[in-house]
């Protein structure tokens, strides 16, 4: 197990590294000049030259990339442009905004998901597993903006049961804890801004999480149709087992090892799609950041998000691991058997015959 691990970090310290390679990249090949974004438009040819020589963009590119990868190990994203503060610190400010929309895009995904995914599999063939799979298509085929905009005109504008945009309505305040609305309200003791901050949650939330729902419905699905028809079903149905405890603890036990690698995965690919979704409905976080460092030509400020949502990713991935471990135990004892079958395979070889 802990050689194991020790493979999952190496794997993703290299990931990591070629991430900021190619992040470095982006900055010789993308459109712009990063020294006429930082010294204005009305800047003169000698001021922009100034500004390039401070930045060290008029060095050598391997120099240029030797002092990057430096300040990269040395936690320094650069300075951003268009706020004119270290852009960790922005991302900093930001990233929590967008994780609690992102932990509750993955609740409402995983609560919808995973019954949805298995109810359609212990109905297979069915109507209830046609229509399942109609409801995935359909938010899988929906775009995002285009669902974000149809919510706020059916629940904002013309039911008025939930915000149109804002995370927190008109006037109210919550103490500056965390980053994320919600729990510095909770922390703050102020039920009537929590229940506020959950209310702008819930469109933003749905709309990020519906095209998501539809891939760990259909993984769910096609898991818990390879269990449902194993040998160890069959024998926990011939037992007498009632069929909810032989379809929730004996299938869905196993059919959650594939599906948690997608959710993994997804922690990822949401926090990257927050850009459309905090667009959409008025949010501050890092995708909003993002909008904003792309709409200004702040190519430090795109790179530092780019490098942050790379680290998030490769950390969910590293916990979808120990999850995996967890839930299969046979993964937990695969090295151990391994090196045991090698040592016997060895002691064939070498041993005497008599």
């Amino acid at each position: 197990m802990a050689r194991l691990l020790l493979r999952r970090l190496v794997t993703s310290v290299v990931v990591l590294l070629g991430l900021a390679v190619v992040t470095f990249l982006m900055t010789q090949v993308l459109p712009g000049d990063p020294a006429r974004a930082a010294a204005g438009r009305n800047a003169t040819a000698e001021q922009v030259a100034a500004v390039a020589a401070r930045l060290g963009l008029d060095r050598p590119l391997w120099d240029q990339f030797l002092a990057y990868m430096g300040r990269l190990f040395q936690g320094d994203l650069g300075t951003s442009v268009f706020t004119q503060r270290p852009v960790l610190e922005d991302v900093a400010a930001m990233l929590p905004s967008s994780v609690e929309l992102v932990l509750a895009a993955m609740v409402i995904n995983i609560v919808v998901a995973v019954p949805l995914g298995t109810y359609a599999a212990w109905r297979n063939g069915r109507a209830a597993d046609a229509a399942a799979r109609l409801i995935t298509l359909l938010g899988a085929a929906m775009p995002v903006f285009w669902l974000g905009l149809m919510l706020q005109l059916l629940f904002a504008a013309q039911l008025r049961v939930l915000p149109l945009t804002g995370q927190l309505s008109f006037g109210r305040q919550v103490p500056a804890i965390t980053g994320m609305t919600s729990v510095d309200a909770l922390l703050g003791g102020d039920l009537a801004a929590f229940g506020d901050a959950v209310a702008h949650l819930v469109l933003p939330a749905i709309t990020l999480a519906a095209s998501f729902v539809a891939v760990v419905a259909r993984t769910v699905r096609s898991s818990m149709l390879t269990a449902l028809s194993s040998d160890y079903i069959q024998l926990a149905r011939a037992t007498g087992a009632s069929e909810l405890r032989v379809v929730v603890l004996h299938g869905l036990r196993n059919a959650l090892v594939p599906a948690s690698t997608i959710l993994g995965m997804q922690l990822g690919w949401m926090l990257g799609s927050t850009v459309l979704v905090e667009s959409v409905f008025g949010r501050t976080g890092i995708g909003a950041y993002a909008v904003t460092a792309v709409l200004q030509n702040d190519l430090y400020a795109v790179i530092g998000t780019v490098l942050v949502i790379g680290v998030v990713f490769v950390l969910a991935n590293i916990a979808v691991d120990l999850v995996q471990l967890w839930l299969n135990p046979r993964l937990r004892h695969a090295g151990g058997r391994a090196r045991r079958t090698a040592a016997t395979a060895e002691a064939a070889r070498t041993e005497v015959p008599a």
